[in-house]
């Protein structure tokens, strides 16, 4: 296994900051600084083209650790991961239509995340936002994004809409718009329970301009092999999970500090305890599950594995899976640590608000299971 991007000390240095961000409701600056000074924005970039050159099954390892010392700071910078991972993706499997994303992290560009909408359940497969097409093929965007981690750093957005008015619409457009571009407005509206630090504000876009250059695709509304919307969901999905597995793997390390550090009524440890004992051995067993998984998917990406239509089961299924486990350790650790853990202050409680947010993000519970229906049983009547 290579060196890894970021040293033990960093990730303390992360740690240590974890706490500030998540009661002052911050931005992870400090970490963003770091991160880049350690080329991790530029893990997925080929060393031609100037960056580390990491595959998948690298890059899930280095979220898995970043994680496990920052889940927010992990979760903001995946999506800024998840644009170039898409693009290496495709350019591995002999499409450059997303190179110029792979040439702009190498020159310092951060990316953003701008598909999610309030009341869109297709997420990818379709979009609330207006896409008018221009003469030269340029595009005009209008539309609010929500969840658009990294907010208050990013310089590149990706998105999409829905083009109505071309004469073979509805098409879904794919497009990268500048920060500072005209029309585009960042709402101060992220106060929530858990990933703080990530700052996912709101996105109004009120005719914003995509370069011609800059329009990546134009496809059918619904499911899609589409090259790009594939990669887009392997990406998604895959890093998101490598994320909540990091916060598993640190709910367990707590978990067992504490059935060795506190003690029972007779002064002797917790660890001694045989139902204290099967708990820390459950959640161990738990996370035994989640690994393997995470490493053949990555591994089927890298090695351009060719599953079909059973992809898009298989990458859904897994982070549903992967949330799941995460939330029952870090469940068990929080019944370990004891009432220490419903401080506001507790690691623990962080992790803890900081797991619900994988409840919310694609794919639901419902929605892998309608993919996986779909694949198995056809499309409904």
């Amino acid at each position: 296994m290579a060196e890894s991007l970021l040293s033990d000390e960093l990730l303390e240095t992360f740690r240590s900051r974890a706490a500030g961000y998540d009661s002052a409701n911050a931005f992870f600056a400090e970490d963003l600084d770091d991160l880049k000074a350690a080329g991790y924005l530029r893990a997925f970039v080929p060393t031609a083209l100037g960056g580390a050159g990491l595959d998948a099954q690298a890059v899930v390892r280095e979220q898995v650790r970043l994680a496990s010392a920052a889940p927010s700071t992990a979760l903001g910078v995946n999506m800024h991961l998840i644009w170039t991972g898409v693009a290496k993706a495709m350019l591995d499997r002999g499409d450059d239509s997303l190179k110029f994303v792979l040439d702009e992290a190498a020159a310092g560009e951060l990316f953003g995340f701008g598909i999610s909408e309030r009341g869109n359940d297709l997420m990818l497969f379709g979009s609330t936002t207006s896409a008018a097409p221009e003469a030269d093929g340029g595009f005009r965007f209008t539309g609010t994004k929500i969840f658009t981690s990294l907010s208050p750093a990013w310089t590149r957005l990706g998105l999409h809409g829905l083009d109505t008015s071309s004469p073979d619409a509805p098409k879904l457009v794919y497009a990268f718009i500048p920060r500072g571009a005209d029309g585009v407005e960042t709402l101060d509206d992220w106060d929530t329970l858990g990933m703080r630090a990530t700052q996912s504000n709101s996105t109004r876009l009120d005719g914003v301009r995509a370069e011609p250059d800059r329009v990546v695709r134009r496809v059918d509304p619904g499911p899609s092999a589409d090259l790009l919307l594939w990669s887009i969901f392997a990406n998604f999905e895959l890093l998101l999970s490598a994320v909540y597995a990091g916060i598993g793997a640190r709910a367990l390390e707590l978990a067992t500090a504490a059935a060795t550090t506190r003690k029972q009524r007779d002064g002797t440890p917790r660890s001694q305890d045989p139902d204290t004992r099967w708990r820390v051995a459950d959640a161990a067993i738990t996370m035994d599950g989640v690994w393997p998984q995470l490493d053949a998917v990555a591994r089927d990406i890298d090695e351009q594995v060719d599953r079909g239509g059973e992809w898009y089961r298989l990458l859904s299924g897994l982070k549903v899976r992967t949330v799941h486990a995460v939330r029952d350790v870090v469940d068990q650790a929080i019944s370990l640590a004891g009432g220490a853990a419903f401080n506001s202050s507790s690691e623990l409680g962080r992790l803890y608000r900081d797991v619900i947010a994988g409840v919310f993000q694609p794919s639901t519970v419902d929605s892998a299971h309608s993919t996986a229906a779909r694949h198995l049983l056809g499309p409904l009547d």
